[in-house]
């Protein structure tokens, strides 16, 4: 006579030994945690195809949603996955901001690697001092048909 346990019952049985262990820690739930300023799902980790970039040097920095952009010919708004606007010209010294005006991130990036901001969510800022005379093109790292130039003249 043969016996045959269900497999459904072994596994009964073998968490009900399993439970009554005492030195089993006792389960808890998964915490999720976002860092400000990021977007859930933005990795803090390099994307690869950025790997030879540089951190933003010290005169760049980001603000946070609640700054007012600024006023006047340093300002460029990102709407409708533009930069606007396109070219900006602006003398030696002076600090741009960009604004995030459309509803999903972006990550603005100097094709040289001179400057690269975080992820922008919606009406985030991002500044940067231009203290060398050039022209300098930028994209957005996640949407890269989006491109811009500062010219920076002495």
């Amino acid at each position: 006579m043969k016996v045959i346990i269900p497999l459904a019952a072994v596994g009964v049985l073998l968490t009900a030994a399993c439970s009554n262990h005492a030195s089993t820690p006792a389960a808890t739930s998964p915490t999720i945690s976002f860092q400000t300023g990021m977007t859930p799902g933005m990795s803090v980790q390099t994307m690869p195809a950025m790997s030879g970039m540089q951190p933003p040097p010290a005169s760049a920095s980001a603000t946070p949603a609640d700054s007012p952009p600024p006023q006047g010919g340093t300002a460029v708004s990102i709407s409708d996955f533009k930069f606007n606007p396109a070219t900006l010209t602006v003398p030696v010294g002076t600090t741009v901001t960009w604004t995030n005006k459309d509803g999903e991130p972006h990550i603005i990036a100097a094709k040289d690697g001179s400057f690269h901001s975080p992820g922008m969510d919606t009406n985030a800022t991002y500044s940067f001092t231009f203290t060398t005379a050039g022209s300098y093109d930028y994209i957005c790292s996640i949407h890269p048909f989006m491109t811009g130039t500062v010219v920076v003249t002495k």
